[in-house]
């Protein structure tokens, strides 16, 4: 995130993206869904719909998240009447951004940051956010309901990666 270049376009974007992204656990595909109607600025809460189940959830609207939103919203977005997807990309003729996009610019931003790996895409926040929650002692039901999964059994890879929480239950080992 400290990476991303808000100074200039598409920073503001790609900033919001990205912090969604990181926040939220959300797929590329739920960030590209958002609906400018989707963001409840007086509520507090951003709703979406997971692609794969087709559930709805609403989240909280965090103050960072609604800054960083509400800055691209204002400085960046095009005037691009009739699309509601939140969003777009910068030039004309004026669309929703894709995943490829999405994809695109986080390797962009990563390797400004001095990241490189083989893998780097939307999904690898998603797991990183879950990582860090069942690191954090969240319930594993209580993950896997946030991620959208229909199974706990999904969310269980996200425990193997938990090294904090699995350090602190391991048993001596004997000599």
């Amino acid at each position: 995130l400290k990476s991303i270049d808000r100074k200039h376009s598409p920073g503001k974007r790609d900033y919001a993206v990205t912090l969604l992204l990181a926040t939220y656990g959300l797929g590329a595909a739920e960030v590209l869904a958002l609906r400018l109607g989707d963001i409840d600025w007086k509520g507090s809460v951003i709703r979406t719909v997971r692609p794969k189940t087709k559930t709805a959830i609403e989240l909280p609207l965090l103050p960072a998240v609604a800054r960083a939103l509400a800055d691209y919203l204002r400085r960046e977005r095009p005037p691009a009447k009739g699309i509601v997807q939140v969003f777009l990309r910068k030039r004309m003729p004026y669309a929703p951004l894709t995943s490829s996009a999405i994809r695109h610019r986080i390797r962009h931003w990563a390797s400004i940051a001095g990241i490189e790996s083989p893998v780097l895409g939307a999904h690898v926040f998603r797991h990183s956010h879950a990582t860090r929650q069942v690191d954090a002692g969240a319930n594993i039901k209580v993950v896997s309901d946030i991620l959208g999964h229909r199974s706990v059994s999904s969310t269980s890879v996200y425990v193997r990666v938990a090294l904090k929480r699995l350090r602190e239950v391991a048993l001596a080992v004997p000599r």
